[in-house]
């Protein structure tokens, strides 16, 4: 999923960036993740393989950027996609679909017993932010699950996924973050982190009121396919020129031509904290 990056008017700079929560995997680590949704092929890495096969995969990937940069440990893991944006209303009327019970215990089962962690990530569609992400509390209860929001098949009232890109605002963002922050304490669980996919300035609405959140970490992932240029554009005008805590940029094995580098992604300025392959 995503479109192609985006060139963006110029947005104003944040606030400071954060100190780590105890308990963080930031800033530490450099999390490495493979997307997708179990099964579908066209939609991503995760889905093209059996995940003993991704995992080897994931591996060889890995062993790139950690051979990039030696200073920087690199976590690895899955990010699944468990909702999933449709072109038609659905029993809900909402344009989306839910992955099943038996996927979500299956992915998380596989990733707890290969040490690695599992992001659920949420297209929403006409669902509320909370309303989608919330029932994913018992999968997000285990130590190792977090949570991403993919705000481009968030949609309003006269839009639709796949034609229009849609939005999040930075209240829904905050209730997000204080929403998992309150999930980690009460149920005394390492800080979460919450992955907030953008390639277009408009994703995210009112962005610059987004600041970060103790018990809870929150990255910014620069999403969308395109040429190595066009990525570092995008990457200027969605993390550098705006920082709230900690930065992504997503790749695209079939799109990106030519695939930028480990090396040429760590280079980014600031060098991304958590990279995701589709």
């Amino acid at each position: 999923m995503g479109g192609a990056a985006l060139a963006a008017p110029t947005l104003l700079r944040t606030g400071a960036l954060a100190q780590a929560d105890s308990g963080s995997l930031f800033p530490e680590n450099r999390i490495l993740l493979y997307y997708g949704f179990p099964g579908n092929e066209n939609m991503g890495i995760l889905g093209e393989y059996e995940p003993e096969r991704v995992l080897e995969l994931l591996q060889e990937e890995a062993a790139n950027y950690q051979a990039a940069d030696p200073s920087r440990p690199v976590k690895i893991g899955f990010e699944m996609i468990a909702s999933v944006a449709q072109g038609d209303p659905g029993e809900e009327g909402k344009y989306i679909a839910d992955a099943s019970r038996a996927q979500l215990d299956e992915f998380t089962q596989f990733t707890a017993d290969n040490d690695l962690l599992l992001f659920l990530d949420v297209q929403m569609g006409f669902r509320e932010p909370y309303e989608d992400y919330s029932g994913l509390e018992e999968w997000l209860l285990n130590p190792h699950v977090h949570l991403g929001i993919d705000p481009e098949f968030h949609m309003k009232e006269g839009e639709l996924p796949g034609q229009d890109i849609g939005q999040v605002t930075a209240a829904e963002v905050t209730e997000a973050q204080n929403w998992l922050a309150k999930l980690s304490a009460a149920n005394n669980i390492p800080p979460k982190v919450l992955i907030v996919h953008q390639f277009h300035h408009t994703m995210i609405e009112d962005k610059d009121q987004i600041a970060p959140v103790s018990g809870v970490d929150l990255v910014i992932d620069m999403d969308g396919w395109g040429s190595p240029e066009l990525k570092q554009e995008t990457y200027q005008v969605v993390i550098t020129e705006e920082p709230i805590e900690y930065n992504g940029i997503k790749l695209f094995y079939p799109l990106d031509e030519p695939l930028m580098t480990a090396e040429e992604v760590v280079a980014l300025d600031p060098s991304p904290d958590l990279i995701i392959y589709q």
